[in-house]
Protein backbone atom coordinates (compact mmCIF):
# COMPACT_ATOMS: atom_id res chain seq x y z
CA UNK A 1 0.00 0.00 0.00
CA UNK A 2 1.44 3.37 -0.96
CA UNK A 3 1.48 6.37 1.35
CA UNK A 4 -0.77 9.31 0.56
CA UNK A 5 0.60 12.76 -0.21
CA UNK A 6 0.63 14.82 3.00
CA UNK A 7 -1.76 17.79 3.19
CA UNK A 8 -2.33 20.55 5.72
CA UNK A 9 -5.68 19.12 6.84
CA UNK A 10 -5.65 18.33 10.55
CA UNK A 11 -8.03 15.72 11.94
CA UNK A 12 -9.15 16.41 15.48
CA UNK A 13 -8.43 13.95 18.24
CA UNK A 14 -10.94 14.75 20.98
CA UNK A 15 -10.31 14.56 24.70
CA UNK A 16 -12.58 11.49 24.93
CA UNK A 17 -10.68 9.65 22.18
CA UNK A 18 -8.32 6.85 23.13
CA UNK A 19 -6.49 5.40 20.14
CA UNK A 20 -5.18 1.90 20.78
CA UNK A 21 -3.01 -0.43 18.76
CA UNK A 22 -0.85 -3.46 19.32
CA UNK A 23 2.06 -4.66 17.24
CA UNK A 24 4.51 -7.53 16.98
CA UNK A 25 8.27 -7.33 17.62
CA UNK A 26 8.85 -5.84 14.17
CA UNK A 27 6.25 -3.11 14.61
CA UNK A 28 3.60 -4.70 12.39
CA UNK A 29 0.10 -3.83 13.55
CA UNK A 30 -1.84 -6.75 15.04
CA UNK A 31 -4.75 -4.87 16.62
CA UNK A 32 -6.47 -1.50 16.22
CA UNK A 33 -9.49 -0.16 18.06
CA UNK A 34 -12.41 1.50 16.21
CA UNK A 35 -11.30 5.06 17.05
CA UNK A 36 -7.90 4.37 15.46
CA UNK A 37 -9.69 3.27 12.28
CA UNK A 38 -11.97 6.32 12.35
CA UNK A 39 -9.27 8.95 12.90
CA UNK A 40 -6.65 7.42 10.59
CA UNK A 41 -9.13 6.92 7.76
CA UNK A 42 -7.77 3.45 7.02
CA UNK A 43 -9.89 0.34 7.22
CA UNK A 44 -8.97 -2.26 9.80
CA UNK A 45 -8.01 -4.61 6.96
CA UNK A 46 -5.63 -1.99 5.51
CA UNK A 47 -3.94 -1.48 8.88
CA UNK A 48 -3.52 -5.03 10.17
CA UNK A 49 -0.18 -6.67 9.41
CA UNK A 50 1.19 -3.35 8.13
CA UNK A 51 4.15 -1.67 9.82
CA UNK A 52 3.22 1.24 12.09
CA UNK A 53 5.47 3.31 9.82
CA UNK A 54 2.60 3.41 7.31
CA UNK A 55 1.26 6.23 9.49
CA UNK A 56 4.57 8.10 9.75
CA UNK A 57 4.10 11.69 8.72
CA UNK A 58 6.99 13.27 6.77
CA UNK A 59 7.23 15.96 9.49
CA UNK A 60 8.37 13.36 12.02
CA UNK A 61 12.13 13.17 12.63
CA UNK A 62 13.57 9.65 12.60
CA UNK A 63 15.42 10.26 15.87
CA UNK A 64 12.15 10.26 17.82
CA UNK A 65 11.25 6.78 16.59
CA UNK A 66 14.82 5.57 17.11
CA UNK A 67 14.65 6.73 20.74
CA UNK A 68 11.23 5.14 21.20
CA UNK A 69 12.37 1.77 19.79
CA UNK A 70 15.63 1.79 21.76
CA UNK A 71 13.65 2.09 24.95
CA UNK A 72 10.61 -0.11 24.35
CA UNK A 73 12.76 -3.02 23.16
CA UNK A 74 14.43 -2.86 26.59
CA UNK A 75 11.01 -3.05 28.23
CA UNK A 76 10.85 0.64 29.13
CA UNK A 77 7.62 2.56 28.71
CA UNK A 78 7.88 5.72 26.57
CA UNK A 79 5.67 8.76 26.12
CA UNK A 80 6.28 10.71 22.91
CA UNK A 81 4.42 13.13 20.69
CA UNK A 82 3.63 11.79 17.25
CA UNK A 83 2.21 13.40 14.15
CA UNK A 84 0.53 10.65 12.16
CA UNK A 85 -0.44 10.60 8.50
CA UNK A 86 -4.05 9.75 7.64
CA UNK A 87 -5.26 7.79 4.63
CA UNK A 88 -6.51 11.02 3.01
CA UNK A 89 -3.14 12.78 3.48
CA UNK A 90 -4.33 14.71 6.53
CA UNK A 91 -2.73 14.35 9.92
CA UNK A 92 -3.38 14.15 13.62
CA UNK A 93 -1.20 14.82 16.67
CA UNK A 94 -1.18 12.56 19.73
CA UNK A 95 0.75 11.86 22.88
CA UNK A 96 1.62 8.20 22.50
CA UNK A 97 2.29 5.91 25.44
CA UNK A 98 4.12 2.85 24.13
CA UNK A 99 5.16 -0.16 26.18
CA UNK A 100 6.00 -3.81 25.91
CA UNK A 101 3.40 -6.28 27.14
CA UNK A 102 4.69 -9.57 28.50
CA UNK A 103 3.20 -13.01 28.98
CA UNK A 104 2.88 -14.44 32.51
CA UNK A 105 6.22 -16.22 32.02
CA UNK A 106 7.92 -12.90 31.23
CA UNK A 107 8.27 -13.49 27.51
CA UNK A 108 7.36 -10.88 24.91
CA UNK A 109 3.66 -10.68 24.02
CA UNK A 110 3.38 -7.45 21.99
CA UNK A 111 3.91 -3.73 21.99
CA UNK A 112 0.91 -1.70 22.99
CA UNK A 113 0.35 1.94 22.22
CA UNK A 114 -2.35 4.17 23.60
CA UNK A 115 -2.67 7.66 22.22
CA UNK A 116 -4.52 10.73 23.42
CA UNK A 117 -5.14 14.28 22.23
CA UNK A 118 -2.62 17.00 22.97
CA UNK A 119 -2.94 20.64 23.92
CA UNK A 120 -2.31 23.44 21.47
CA UNK A 121 0.64 24.57 23.58
CA UNK A 122 2.22 21.11 23.48
CA UNK A 123 1.65 20.94 19.74
CA UNK A 124 3.40 24.28 19.18
CA UNK A 125 6.35 23.37 21.40
CA UNK A 126 6.84 19.92 19.90
CA UNK A 127 6.30 21.08 16.31
CA UNK A 128 9.09 23.61 16.70
CA UNK A 129 11.43 21.09 18.32
CA UNK A 130 10.70 18.36 15.75
CA UNK A 131 11.15 20.83 12.90
CA UNK A 132 14.66 21.56 14.20
CA UNK A 133 15.55 17.84 14.39
CA UNK A 134 14.08 17.20 10.93
CA UNK A 135 15.93 20.10 9.28
CA UNK A 136 19.22 18.84 10.68
CA UNK A 137 18.36 15.30 9.61
CA UNK A 138 17.68 16.46 6.04
CA UNK A 139 20.69 18.81 5.82
CA UNK A 140 23.34 16.91 7.79
CA UNK A 141 22.02 13.38 8.23
CA UNK A 142 20.55 11.20 10.94
CA UNK A 143 23.72 11.15 13.07
CA UNK A 144 23.75 14.95 13.28
CA UNK A 145 20.07 14.97 14.21
CA UNK A 146 20.78 12.38 16.89
CA UNK A 147 23.58 14.55 18.30
CA UNK A 148 21.23 17.54 18.56
CA UNK A 149 18.58 15.32 20.17
CA UNK A 150 21.15 14.04 22.69
CA UNK A 151 22.12 17.65 23.45
CA UNK A 152 18.45 18.46 24.01
CA UNK A 153 18.15 15.54 26.44
CA UNK A 154 21.29 16.61 28.30
CA UNK A 155 20.35 20.31 28.47
CA UNK A 156 16.95 19.42 29.93
CA UNK A 157 18.20 16.72 32.35
CA UNK A 158 16.30 14.03 30.46
CA UNK A 159 18.99 11.38 30.69
CA UNK A 160 16.68 8.48 31.39
CA UNK A 161 13.33 7.30 30.05
CA UNK A 162 11.44 8.29 33.20
CA UNK A 163 12.68 11.89 33.07
CA UNK A 164 11.87 12.03 29.34
CA UNK A 165 8.37 10.67 29.98
CA UNK A 166 7.72 13.18 32.74
CA UNK A 167 8.82 16.02 30.45
CA UNK A 168 6.54 14.81 27.65
CA UNK A 169 3.54 14.47 29.97
CA UNK A 170 4.19 17.87 31.59
CA UNK A 171 4.11 19.59 28.21
CA UNK A 172 0.54 18.42 27.69
CA UNK A 173 -0.90 20.08 30.80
Amino acid sequence: MSKPQATDIEHEVKSVDLIVSKSDKEGNITYVNPIFVKISGYSQANLLEQPHAILRHPDMPKVIFAYLWENITKGQEIFAYVKNLCADGGFYWVLANVKMAKNPDGSFRNYMSTRRCITQEAKETISSLYKKFLEIEKDQGEEASRAVFEDFLSENNLGDAQAFNNYMKQLNK
